[in-house]
């Protein structure tokens, strides 16, 4: 996902929550992409905030922001079952505002209670990645907890592996390309929300009914 900033992508690395300008396009729930850690979910995210001139809301992000501490600092501190849970919890806030783009930690949709909410009340999308993607975009990046072991690249191959089966239950999937651009992955998504009716041209009707 290198190169140029092209017209679509231009501006989505403004800070998350601040205002967006007009667009055409609306929303009608919240879109939240989930997948493995390096599947391109932020990036992506960004992409389609500054499509819809909607918000884009990070999980991890709200966390980090909430706490005052990294995701790292939560792990040492406190052990993952505690930030599962506060993860939780921020989801469900973000869910309850107007319809945002969110981009969830790797981990989020494995907790049932999360699944139940993000299938109730937007529309979900799994972000699919390879394990040579995946190790070529995380393997220098050392704000990964999960990956603080003596071979992150197995355990995040059997992460992976762990997590498919459940990732499988989206209702939705984008098998991403390494040679993919931002926009050429945030345009197939598009594609997927204009055929769900989750995104229409401003006066139009949705497929749910939704104005």
């Amino acid at each position: 996902m290198d190169g140029e900033i092209s017209p679509l992508t231009a501006g989505i690395f403004s800070t998350m929550g601040e205002s967006v300008p007009h667009s055409p396009l609306r929303l009608a729930k919240s879109v939240v992409l989930i997948g493995m850690m390096g599947a391109g979910k932020t990036a992506i995210g960004r992409a389609l905030s500054a499509t819809l001139a909607v918000e884009m809301r990070d999980s991890d992000a709200e966390i980090e922001k909430s706490s005052q501490l990294s995701i790292a600092e939560i792990f040492d501190r406190f052990g993952e079952p505690f930030f599962r849970d506060k993860e939780g919890q921020v989801i469900a806030r973000l869910l309850d505002g107007p319809p945002c783009i969110l981009s969830t930690g790797g981990g989020a949709w494995l907790a049932e209670r999360n699944r139940k909410l993000l299938l109730e009340k937007a529309c979900v999308i799994w972000l699919e990645a390879d394990l040579p993607l995946l190790w070529s975009r995380v393997k220098h990046k050392s704000h990964r907890p999960l990956l603080r072991t003596d071979n992150p690249k197995t355990t995040l191959a059997e992460l992976l592996q762990a997590r498919t089966q459940v990732y499988q239950l989206a209702p939705r999937k984008i098998t991403v390309q390494p040679d993919w651009s931002i926009d050429a992955t945030a345009a197939r998504v598009m594609d997927i929300l204009r055929q769900d009716g989750v995104v229409s041209e401003d006066g139009v009707v949705l497929e749910d009914g939704a104005p």
